[in-house]
């Protein structure tokens, strides 16, 4: 058997001729395809990367936001926390200075009440004692204890002459009145002493039942006495004086 190289040959020829062509006109757009496929898709592989990078960043920033919020509204909440103790502790300090001021007013008025009990006590206490005095003054009052109280009265006339004269004004008669008629040497006693200290005043004598035992000095249109009464009620002024300056002002007027 022989072998036909034309035909061999041209077998040979068509079938590079075929390659040449499949590869020209068929593997060549189906690898270019495929190349541009996988640029393509490395494309967007590379997109993808850098949006979830960028998603990445994002989450981060957002968990540093959320870590600064939280940590501010811990901030908040403790400086919250701090100004409500603060005015807490205030109101409390205010409340208890409060309470103290009111309980030692309390106290203070609760002594000014005492003391005042204890003064209007002993004043009534020493009113019932002068009242019991002037009755038993009147009572017990003689002839002699007017003459000692009108010879008493005429050692006081020396050291009262510019009271007198202003007294007596342009009268230069004086009158001398006591409940009982007055011995005779004791109304001459009275008018040398009244001579000595107003010299041209003429000394009238005069009685008069309801006076207290003493004596009463008229010179124009004052008078000056040295009575039981007079003694007594000087005395009752200064119990009342007494009483009146032992209480505090703020108090008083406040009361």
């Amino acid at each position: 058997m022989s072998i036909d190289w034309i035909t061999v040959g041209a077998q040979i020829a068509n079938f590079l001729v075929l390659v040449w062509l499949l590869k020209r006109f068929l593997y060549r757009p189906i690898l270019d395809g495929i190349d541009a496929r996988e640029a393509e898709i490395a494309a967007r592989m590379g997109e993808a990367a850098a949006i979830r990078a960028q998603a990445d960043a994002k989450a981060a920033d957002f968990k540093a936001q959320i870590a600064d919020l939280s940590a501010s509204r811990a901030e908040m909440l403790d400086k919250a926390r701090r100004a409500a103790e603060a005015e807490r502790d205030a109101l409390l300090a205010q409340t208890r200075e409060t309470l103290l001021a009111e309980q030692s007013e309390r106290e203070a008025l609760r002594a000014e009440e005492v003391r005042q009990y204890s003064a209007d006590l002993h004043l009534t206490g020493a009113k019932a004692l002068l009242a019991l005095t002037r009755k038993a003054l009147a009572d017990l009052a003689d002839e002699s204890l007017e003459q000692r109280i009108a010879l008493h009265a005429a050692t006081q006339l020396r050291g009262m002459t510019e009271d007198l004269r202003d007294a007596a004004g342009d009268s230069r008669e004086a009158v001398a009145l006591t409940r009982d008629p007055l011995p005779e040497e004791v109304q001459t006693t009275l008018r040398d002493d009244l001579a000595a200290v107003l010299p041209g005043f003429a000394l009238r004598f005069e009685t008069d039942a309801t006076l207290s035992p003493g004596l009463t000095l008229r010179l124009g249109g004052a008078q000056v006495g040295w009575t039981t009464d007079s003694y007594l009620n000087g005395l009752e002024a200064q119990l009342q004086s007494h009483a009146g300056r032992r209480a505090p002002k703020g108090l008083s007027d406040g009361l």
